[in-house]
């Protein structure tokens, strides 16, 4: 009997997913539980067991597709019906020589197993369409749209013809068309010029590429194949660049009231297990903020702007193949520690792949903490659909000049002093907030980290 194999809804807030590595093949043994393959949700990879035990007679979705919760993308045969012989049927349907209305029973022939669903009409004939051609998956009709390309014109290689991503890019290498951002390997956008992509196997060696000068053995450059976090990554980052009007303002901050305060009470708290960091403060301070200013912890619409009636920051975590974004929801609602709490939990089981995909849903603001590998100043790209991200820079000790009776004229009373300073960086939407909103928000953040007395700056939980 077949049993489906279904895209699981893997969250509240998650609706699709990626199918990034099918563990078995179709043919092979699979029991229960056992792990079938491996699913992608916002660069989160979750393992998906098998419902049953059995042979794994069809996968229909391939890997790098995208499609909805719900949606069926292998089935299994679990042997549980068998034909007069006694052998298993790992046929799912009848083949195409048995009528339904024969009467006569159902003829299995091993060399020829079938594994798709019911058609109402004959499928060779020529007035029906493919039932896999009315399915198409997000990633392909970003791609179609993106090149101009009509799907009729495409043929398909999946169930019933059904258009998959392999299908549009050999479609595209065929007709010699631009590629853009689904180049992949063989082609790169380098500013405005685009790589023509031909086919491999038409293309004369005249047209051929040359090998790369720097290269004395003539010999090809071998990339390295892009994992399902750098994909969405570079989905993610390329898809904000063009929805915002990126614009990033700088601020200076003396963290010295900080950096006085944290020495005060980290033992305290590494003896309650807590590892108290800059980061909480930073959090902290950008919660405060965007409560004065809730036009900063709002997103864009082309209705209006839609403000959030509640504060999720979400702070970046640097992976070792890339980047993930946990949000720490309602943290106006933490004091410090339970900010500390909050960042080391989800810091420490997103390097662990620990994470649910909830977890990286429904941030309202982020946070990016650069200054941990030295860097001083970023520009940060804004993570959509969000407004804006605050990026940290490190803290340093450097000579400031502090001011006697006038701000800018010189006074014996100035003085150059050492002090921890950071540079903040605010990248911003500008169809959101204006330069001078932008600067009066960062003005805040600043002006709480300069004045930290260790009170609680949010409220408590």
């Amino acid at each position: 009997m077949p049993v489906p194999v279904t895209m699981p809804k893997l969250g509240e807030t998650v609706v699709d997913g990626t199918v990034a590595r099918w563990h078995k093949r179709p043919g092979e043994h699979v029991d229960k539980l056992e792990p079938l393959l491996d699913i992608s949700t916002d660069k989160i990879d979750t393992e998906v067991p098998s419902p049953a035990a059995g042979t794994l007679t069809q996968i229909i979705v391939e890997e790098g597709e995208t499609v909805e919760a719900g949606t069926v993308l292998a089935y299994i045969d679990d042997g549980r019906q068998t034909t007069d012989d006694g052998s298993p049927l790992t046929s799912m349907m009848p083949s195409d020589e048995v009528s339904p209305d024969s009467g006569r029973k159902l003829e299995v022939r091993p060399s020829s197993v079938v594994c798709r669903p019911p058609s109402s009409a004959p499928e060779d004939s020529a007035a029906v369409r493919p039932q896999g051609r009315t399915y198409i998956s997000p990633v392909v009709a970003r791609m179609a749209a993106e090149h101009n390309v009509e799907l009729d014109r495409v043929p398909g290689s999946g169930l019933h013809g059904r258009i998959t991503k392999k299908d549009v890019l050999t479609y595209i290498g065929e007709k010699g068309l631009v590629i853009g951002d689904w180049a992949e390997d063989r082609g790169q956008r380098t500013g405005d010029k685009r790589e023509i992509i031909a086919n491999p196997v038409t293309q004369s060696p005249s047209h051929r590429p040359t090998p790369p000068q720097s290269d004395p053995n003539h010999q090809s450059l071998i990339t390295s194949p892009l994992s399902t976090m750098r994909r969405a990554i570079a989905e993610h980052m390329t898809r904000s660049v063009r929805t915002s009007p990126h614009v990033t303002t700088i601020h200076e901050v003396d963290m010295t009231a900080v950096v006085r305060h944290r020495e005060e009470v980290k033992g305290a708290l590494a003896a309650k297990g807590v590892r108290l960091t800059f980061t909480p403060y930073f959090v902290a301070a950008t919660a405060a903020a965007l409560q004065a200013m809730p036009r900063a912890n709002s997103r864009f619409s082309e209705d209006g702007l839609i403000f959030n009636p509640r504060i999720h920051i979400g702070v970046a975590v640097a992976m070792a193949d890339g980047l993930l974004v946990p949000v720490i929801r309602d943290a106006d609602e933490r004091n410090l520690t339970g900010l500390a709490r909050a960042v080391n939990d989800v810091a420490e089981r997103a390097r662990q792949g620990r994470l649910q995909p909830d977890e990286l849903q429904g941030g309202t603001f982020t946070l990016t903490n650069h200054g941990v590998a030295g860097s001083l100043v970023a520009t940060p790209i804004i993570n959509q659909p969000q407004s804006g991200i605050l990026g940290i820079g490190a803290i340093v000790k450097r000579p400031v000049v502090r001011s006697g009776d006038h701000p800018l004229l010189p006074s014996a009373d100035d003085a150059i002093v050492i002090r921890p300073m950071c540079y903040l960086s605010f990248s911003f939407d500008h169809r959101v907030l204006d330069g001078a909103e932008a600067d009066e928000f960062v003005g805040k953040v600043k002006t709480i980290l300069e004045n930290w007395s260790g009170e609680l700056i949010v409220r408590s939980a």
